[in-house]
């Protein structure tokens, strides 16, 4: 069975949903477009295509091959099967996702792609410099032990990628039934978003009953828009700057830590995390938030705390 490059081929269709996008923003008078943002996004999604031919692709390949030649089961390469592995890819997803916001190493590859305060098909395109050969071993050797041959993980993996591309939009709404199944525009712009309603929410990548199951579902809240960027944005459109900030970032922790609790925890802790708690991470952030809403429902009268 043939399992085609999907993510390079999609690429003339990802340029022609963006200048769709921006026409229709373009025509409303409105829209979430602004021209350096866009450009930094572009130049982000081309160098995750640039990056790992200086050897993280040939990384990832040599250990998934090897990860497979140790496979448990002889899992054939037929279409049921396909489906399947999809399913379990995007489990897969979910928990790779979900630890790249709760551990801060992995953080530092996946904030590149929260870093935009705009949201729209441009912001899909925002990726990673230095997540693939990490993500990839950690997260999908499991899969090629199991059984799953190298190229068909790329394959899920390609199509996973291509269906989260659309969901990157303000200009679709909430989709009835679908809703409960699938990941929307409307579940990932809360993801996107740093209201702490919305903080630690939807890691989905297919499917949103992952977060359903696993306790992380928040909806978006039509008396509460999306606001979005991280906790501290940027500042710049500068790709470098953009690609390794929080890179720099954990080196500088790391050399003026005291002790191996701190290494670990400038480097290994959640993105936030300092030894006497000074800063904050996003789940202090909505613990607080939390605090904040019960006191308001106790005191109507009283305003909430900034």
């Amino acid at each position: 069975m043939n399992f085609p490059d999907v993510t390079t081929l999609a690429v003339p269709l990802f340029v022609a949903m963006i200048l769709i996008e921006m026409i229709a923003w373009r025509m409303k008078r409105g829209g979430d477009y602004e021209t350096r943002d866009t450009a930094a996004s572009l130049m982000m999604g081309l160098g995750s295509q640039i990056a790992p031919l200086f050897g993280g692709a040939a990384l990832l390949t040599a250990a998934l091959i090897a990860a497979y030649e140790v496979r448990l089961f002889d899992i054939p390469n037929v279409w049921w099967v396909v489906v399947i592995c999809f399913v379990i890819d995007d489990l897969r997803y979910y928990w790779w996702h979900r630890i790249s916001h709760e551990r801060r190493w992995f953080w530092a590859s996946h904030v590149i792609h929260h870093s935009s305060q705009h949201y729209n098909l441009s912001t899909a395109l925002r990726q990673t410099w230095t997540g693939t050969v990490i993500g990839g071993v950690l997260f999908k050797a499991p899969l090629a032990i199991l059984g799953f041959h190298p190229l068909m993980l790329a394959f899920v993996g390609g199509l996973n990628l291509l269906y989260q591309f659309w969901i990157h939009t303000e200009m679709i709404g909430r989709l009835g039934p679908l809703e409960w199944v699938l990941n929307t525009p409307s579940h990932h712009r809360v993801h996107h978003a740093t209201n702490p309603r919305y903080l630690d929410a939807n890691y989905a990548g297919t499917f949103i009953i992952w977060d359903r199951l696993f306790g992380t579902f928040v909806a978006e809240d039509d008396g509460e828009r999306p606001r979005y960027g991280i906790i501290k944005n940027l500042g710049t459109f500068n790709p470098v700057r953009i690609a390794f900030h929080e890179w720099i970032g954990i080196a500088k922790d790391v050399v003026k830590a005291r002790s191996l609790r701190e290494v670990l925890g400038y480097a290994f802790g959640p993105p936030g995390w300092s030894p006497d708690g000074s800063r904050l991470t996003s789940a202090m952030i909505k613990k607080r938030w939390l605090q904040q809403q019960a006191q308001q429902q106790r005191h109507p009268s009283k305003l909430p705390a900034e």
